[in-house]
């Protein structure tokens, strides 16, 4: 096994907290507004008619005052180095909460932005855990922080019932830790990025595989906190499925969790914490499965005649045990407005799919294609070549960023996503299309409301949302609304309220109706063990008991 050294905070290359270059903007997705083509605006003025509301940038936030004495600040610093521990408003500033249409709206208004009291930056799992040992003796919430692009509320600087709060950044744990090779198990720094990790991985001929649209920005450890879903899932499985090991600290001690490939010991105490937030602790370190570099590429688009034999296709496919790496298909919505956008397709009529197929040589992708056509071809679809599917992957990461110049023209598009099984999918597809189109005009404004699957399942799949419609004078009552009526209709169609963006606070609300009452009380025992003060990432997931029954304003 060989294994690189991790950074420590008396290493002279350990990474300083995070500077503008090196995070996402404070006040949009990306780190620069994305160019907004043409095609984009010919769209807007096509099918978005009436009055838009244009929400423009500011150029530098007004800060809530730091609420940390300099007493805290000094021993959090003794810690992990003081150049590790600011109130710094330019660092601050850098960590609002995440990247939803709510929060970058709010950081366009002229309000003052609720920022976190201070920013500490930890190098590694001890480190960490004396930071948390710390705040849980002096009455300071922390924030797990990794890329910042929760888009559900699940990074929000939120003090609850504590004097202060404390951004805990990760960036400085970021390290291939381990990789042992013949195992096929590499452990990383949980703030370790996608692109680092790949980067990281690929020097020794590996992959992760596990590429969402959050990619530029995300970090590992918030991959396991939110059981973040890639786009290649078909091929490499969801995140969750992806973690062999967690190391964990906690305000009332560390974990590590996960030694063997599969274990009886017991409820697998590893999924107690996949998918938590920061609500119960510090992911701080992640050991996951990888795979090789694939050697070969195959990719494929097809028309079918609507969404539906669509699905149906998809689903044969899928049931079939036929495995390309990447597998989307478009609603008619979709495909038309994309066609618009990128002019890869003469016809616009029906719905789109687009595959990637790996494989060790070109045969073995040739050959997973062929089978995919085949399928497809019996649900009446028609070859569009690779053409398409290339044109996806060019652009598969950008689409965010165009949330900021849509917002300068008075354009919301924001997302949801959902999943359910096959059985049900139309109906749920149809319920939540009406909920969003039904909310948003009765602000006055038509909007469109597509729909893809992105992530199959032999017994379901996924179904993710973007909707487009033009500003009112109150675009935040405005999504808020739309939101509500989604979540609803998904609820009582029988989805999930989320797929793979997780809880945070936007969808804390929903969650008891999905798991019951028993179920919730189950997550607040938890953490009732494990942070019994409550300082983890205040309102996020689910409510302490003694919160709840405090009338404090988070409950």
């Amino acid at each position: 096994m060989s294994a690189t050294k991790p950074a420590s905070s008396d290493d002279s290359s350990a990474p300083e907290l995070p500077t503008p270059r090196s995070r996402s903007a404070w006040d949009a997705w990306g780190t620069e507004p994305a160019h907004l083509p043409a095609a984009a605006r010919t769209v807007v003025a096509t099918l978005l008619p009436g009055k838009a509301h244009p929400v423009s940038r500011r150029r530098r936030p007004i800060l809530t005052p730091s609420a940390l004495p300099d007493a805290d600040l000094a021993a959090l610093g003794a810690l992990v180095g003081e150049a590790n521990a600011t109130r710094d408003d330019d660092v601050r500033m850098l960590h609002l909460g995440g990247k939803s249409t709510p929060d970058l709206l709010r950081r366009r208004l002229d309000d003052p932005q609720t920022a976190p009291d201070a920013i500490i930056a930890p190098a590694d799992h001890s480190e960490i855990a004396a930071v948390l040992a710390a705040c849980d003796a002096r009455g300071i919430a922390v924030v797990p922080f990794g890329g910042g692009t929760s888009v559900v509320g699940g990074v929000d600087p939120e003090s609850g019932a504590h004097r202060a709060v404390v951004a805990l950044d990760l960036a400085r744990t970021a390290a291939l830790l381990a990789l042992d090779e013949s195992s096929r198990l590499a452990t990383f720094g949980a703030g370790t990025t996608g692109p680092q990790a790949e980067e990281l991985l690929a020097a020794h001929g590996w992959t992760l595989g596990h590429f969402p649209q959050s990619f530029a920005y995300a970090s590992l450890g918030g991959y396991a906190a939110t059981r973040s879903s890639g786009q290649a899932s078909r091929g490499y499985g969801r995140f969750d499925d992806l973690v062999h090991a967690l190391r964990i600290a906690t305000p009332a001690g560390d974990l590590e969790l996960g030694r063997a490939p599969a274990s009886a010991a017991g409820p697998d105490l590893r999924q107690l914490f996949l998918g938590s937030e920061g609500a119960f602790g510090v992911l701080t370190e992640v050991t996951v499965r990888i795979r090789p570099i694939p050697a070969a590429t195959a990719y494929g688009a097809w028309t079918f005649p609507d969404f539906r034999s669509g699905a149906d296709a998809v689903r044969e496919a899928t049931q079939r045990g036929i495995r390309p790496t990447v597998l989307r298909l478009s609603d008619e919505p979709e495909t038309r407005v994309n066609a618009m956008l990128g002019g890869h397709l003469t016809r616009t009529r029906g719905a789109l799919a687009v595959a990637t197929c790996e494989g060790e040589t070109d045969r073995d992708a040739a050959e997973t294609l062929a089978a995919l056509d085949a399928v497809f071809a019996a649900h009446g679809a028609k070859s569009r070549g690779a053409e398409p599917a290339r044109s996806w992957e060019r652009g598969r990461f950008a689409s965010p960023a165009l949330r900021d110049s849509l917002l300068d023209i008075g354009v919301l598009a924001e997302t949801l996503e959902t999943a359910t099984t096959w059985a049900n999918l139309l109906l749920l597809k149809s319920a939540v299309t009406d909920a969003l189109t039904a909310s948003l005009a009765a602000r006055g404004t038509k909007p469109i409301v597509m729909c893809h699957i992105s992530h199959v399942y032999p017994a379901g799949a996924s179904l993710y949302f973007t909707v487009v419609s033009a500003l009112t004078a109150d675009p935040q009552a405005q999504w808020a609304d739309a939101k509500d009526a989604a979540s609803q209709a998904i609820g009582e169609a029988g989805g999930t309220i989320t797929h793979h963006h997780a809880v945070g606070r936007d969808h804390r609300p929903y969650l008891e109706a999905e798991i019951g009452t028993l179920g919730t009380e189950i997550l607040r025992a938890v953490k009732s063990v494990v942070d019994p003060r409550g300082i983890m990432n205040p309102g996020a997931l689910v409510v302490p008991a003694a919160v709840l029954h405090s009338g404090e304003p988070n409950a």
